[in-house]
């Protein structure tokens, strides 16, 4: 397993079977089909085609699903550790956060949290604002 710490700069992650296999296997497939549509037109050439399309809509619409699902998840556990880390007055305003905020602030330790959150809802920051503050960076290895 990768021991290189986290860093705004290195934490997306690319899964290589969906991103480098199944996403341009369904990309160059839509663009043979089509090439071959476009020089021997059918029926049947065009149902493949609109197969490929939907193969290609079916696999992305899964990853986007992953992903959704992931962010609720981290709404629903930043919203419990904020109750247990953040002060009282911050604590009643964090339900001002949106969740793309909610979701940047996943990376922040516990430590810089609190300030953080006043600096997110005092600057309106956006995820990347807020990731881009972050010193002390809380890994999050488990995502989709």
């Amino acid at each position: 397993m990768d021991q290189t710490p986290q860093t705004f700069a290195n934490h997306a992650k690319y899964d290589p079977p969906f991103h480098f296999v199944v996403v341009p296997v369904l990309l160059i497939n839509i663009l043979a089909l089509g090439y071959y549509l476009v020089r021997f037109p059918s029926l049947g050439g065009a149902w493949f085609f609109v197969l490929s399309v939907a193969f290609l809509m079916l696999a992305l619409r899964m990853r986007s699903y992953a992903t959704h699902l992931q962010d609720r998840i981290i709404r629903v556990e930043e919203r419990a550790r904020m109750g247990a880390i953040l002060p009282e007055p911050l604590r009643v305003r964090a339900g001002e956060l949106t969740d793309t905020q909610l979701v940047g602030l996943r990376f922040a330790s516990d430590a810089e949290l609190p300030a953080l959150v006043q600096r997110a809802l005092d600057e309106k920051l956006s995820r990347a604002d807020i990731k881009k503050s972050i010193t002390e960076w809380r890994p999050d290895n488990s995502r989709v």
